[in-house]
């Protein structure tokens, strides 16, 4: 293509409003995609071009009808393949790493010569934090390889990984052991989280991504029923009829070993893309990506941009959500870890404890899919979703409040803190929807989950001794601090909105061609709108 100075330059959205303003881009070199500048850079197919444009460029001159018979067939078969595998293998993710919860009262911190591995109640803190020190050793680097190598793939490799760490606890015998298969386990499970949101943000549009999201997601929320009941029969069934290992080594084999398997299903079942989907025939793939054309973000690009890392770091929005997630993080690092000696601080037995944990997933689930539901029906995911923060707040005060004979009503405070992730996954799936440009995306997504690990590192650092009353203060403070976080996000997003309008509303502004394949950033496309 022949660069032309003639073609009336397109208002875009930069770094800062004067940029915005006036559609101007630093770092101009000059470029044209399909006779089009886009923002001054060189947009071309090979290198800067999403791979949707690629796909799309391969297939030329074929007409792609999307009507909405076609859209709800392809998003029924979409939601058949995709949705249950990523409900399982969330599932999962949340079980493994908080088995440790069941271990701590099946025997696991008792002496060697009952069973256990012999440790201090502030070693199982300890215990607790290694895992998301691995998560964030590791979170910055599988970052960068999900958007480098392909993204199905990848991930299955990381859930193998995962099932075989954790099968390993079952043979550890010490603290330094322990500590080394937790430290693994959060290293390979780091790539779970943004993965499933870049898997998300390609296969839906926005205003399906809040509920997927929330679906998937909610299946933490199963884990915790399943993980008990389990750990209930073989602490029930190894009580009764025995056993030639201890029951918290059985319960680690359970799991692993099953995460093991479900990651090899996932490697046969989910695509890297589109393009690359087994399920699919050709026409359908062309059209999976049609589809999503409206979300102005394309399916995946593999080149690192400097320009998109600056401003992912230069954005208010970006760290908005690294401080929501690691305020919220500290509370949810507290409580997955410590919810089994909680709920016996309360009054009662170990394995009433394991029972009596289970509603609070229950509470998990509905709170996640209603307020997923809710906030696409309705176009206000952040505030609708802050409902689960202000109820897990009355559940802390319950807590704190009321006194010890009054154990049913403290327990019911647990079970309200179920419904806290609800502005979690709130802003997990907006991190899908409102980061555009996949060098930011990966980059904020990042960020994001630096924070969650910073969180949960602190988290059960916070529950020492056998009074957890200064925990409990603690996480009701983090819990506030969390809600003006997201009212906050809510208002700035408003805000570049009306902006963005504006921008469009001007007199010379002009749409370019296939601008949803360019990669372009939420900042610098005019087109992309941020959803509340």
């Amino acid at each position: 293509m022949e660069q032309s100075t003639e073609q009336p330059r397109p208002a875009t959205v930069g770094a800062d409003e004067k940029n915005m303003s006036h559609g101007v881009v630093e770092e101009s070199v000059g470029g044209s995609v399909a006779g089009e500048k886009v923002t001054g850079r060189i947009l071309d197919h090979s290198h800067n071009a999403d791979a949707a444009m690629k796909a799309l460029a391969e297939y030329e001159g074929q007409v792609l009808e999307l009507n909405e018979e076609t859209n709800k067939r392809l998003l029924r078969k979409i939601d058949k393949h995709i949705m249950p595998i990523l409900a399982l293998v969330y599932c999962m993710n949340f079980l493994d790493k908080t088995t440790i919860s069941y271990a701590s009262i099946m025997g696991l911190k008792l002496p060697h010569a009952e069973g256990g591995i012999n440790i201090t109640s502030d070693q199982y803190s300890w215990l607790g934090s290694m895992f998301y020190f691995g998560y964030l050793v590791w979170e910055w680097p599988t970052s960068r390889l999900l958007q480098y190598l392909p993204l199905g793939k990848y991930s299955a490799f990381n859930i193998v990984m995962w099932g075989i760490a954790l099968t390993c606890f079952a043979a550890v015998d010490n603290f330094a052991g322990a500590m080394t298969v937790r430290f693994f386990l959060g290293f390979f499970e780091a790539a779970v989280t943004p993965g499933f949101v870049l898997f998300t943000a390609m296969w839906y549009r926005k205003e399906e991504q809040g509920v997927r999201t929330g679906i998937w997601f909610s299946f933490n929320g199963v884990a915790q029923i399943v993980g008990g009941l389990v750990a209930y029969g073989i602490a029930r069934g190894t009580d009764i009829h025995g056993s030639s290992i201890e029951p918290w080594k059985i319960l680690f084999i359970v799991t692993g070993l099953f995460t093991i398997i479900l990651g090899l299903v996932f490697f046969f079942i989910m695509p890297d893309n589109q393009m690359n989907c087994r399920w699919l025939s050709e026409q359908d793939k062309l059209l999976a990506i049609e589809r999503i054309r409206v979300n102005q973000q394309g399916i995946g690009n593999k080149t690192f941009k400097m320009y998109q890392f600056k401003e992912a770091l230069l954005d208010p929005l970006t760290w908005a959500f690294f401080f929501y997630s690691l305020f919220s993080s500290i509370t949810n690092g507290g409580i997955t870890n410590f919810f089994s000696l909680l709920i016996t601080s309360f009054g009662y037995t170990s394995e009433q404890s394991l029972l009596y944990g289970t509603p609070a997933g229950a509470v998990e689930i509905v709170a996640l899919i209603g307020c997923g539901y809710l906030g696409d029906k309705i176009g206000s995911r952040l505030l609708i979703s802050t409902s689960g923060l202000l109820a897990s707040i009355l559940g802390v005060a319950l807590i704190i409040g009321l006194p010890e004979s009054m154990n049913v009503g403290r327990l019911i405070g647990y079970y309200l803190t179920g419904s806290a992730a609800t502005s979690f996954v709130a802003l997990l799936s907006l991190l899908g929807t409102n980061v555009a440009g996949y060098t930011k995306k990966t980059t904020v997504g990042a960020l994001y989950l630096i924070g969650y690990c910073v969180g949960n590192i602190i988290g059960p650092q916070t529950f020492r001794g056998n009074s957890y009353e200064t925990a409990e203060i603690i996480i009701l403070v983090c819990y506030s601090v969390a809600v003006l976080i997201v009212v906050f996000i809510f208002f700035y997003c408003r805000l570049q909105n009306k902006k963005k309008a504006a921008i469009r509303a001007a007199p010379d502004y002009q749409k370019l061609a296939n601008q949803e394949w360019l990669d372009l950033t939420d900042r610098e496309n005019p087109e992309f709108v941020y959803v509340l």
